[in-house]
């Protein structure tokens, strides 16, 4: 099984593909960030993910997308422009036979036991779970890489969740 996760934002979105195969570990294939630049209009902006987007779907062909869902207290604007990339990504994923959501709260409590975990704790918990050589960064592709795995850790024990 081959998993796109994806850490949604407007000027920088994390993703991570993870497969699991025979063995007890997942392998990571690549991880990273998209980068949007800010001088481009919106549209440009989305039509870029959009296609950065597809050309993982079309390299790794993974059979799932995991995605964050958006949590925002504070700025509606981020919240905004987080949300039009999440949509772009979700639609350039729609064939996709599975498609799951995570919350920043069910990816923390899956990945390192506390919902209010930070950043660098989800760093170091990607390094030691995927027994990688170097904590991932930046932290975008770190969350990719968690909500990746929180896919995969419920595909593989449905019953517990």
């Amino acid at each position: 099984m081959r998993v796109l996760g994806i850490d949604p934002g407007l000027a920088t979105t994390g993703y991570a593909v993870l497969e699991l195969s025979s063995g007890p570990l997942p392998r990571v294939l690549e991880a990273g960030v998209i980068r949007t630049p800010k001088d481009l209009p919106l549209a440009q902006r989305l039509y870029a993910l959009y296609q950065d987007t597809r050309r993982l779907l079309r390299e790794y062909k993974p059979d799932a997308l995991a995605i964050e869902e958006l949590f925002f207290a504070q700025n509606r604007t981020t919240a905004m422009a987080v949300a039009q990339a999440r949509g772009v990504v979700l639609l350039a994923a729609h064939k996709l036979p599975q498609t799951k959501s995570y919350t920043p709260l069910q990816i923390k409590q899956r990945i390192a036991g506390y919902g209010r975990a930070k950043k660098p704790q989800i760093q170091k918990m990607m390094k030691q779970l995927l027994r990688l050589k170097e904590i991932p960064k930046p932290d975008d592709a770190a969350d990719a890489l968690a909500v990746a795995l929180c896919y995969l850790l419920e595909a593989q024990s449905p019953l517990q969740h």
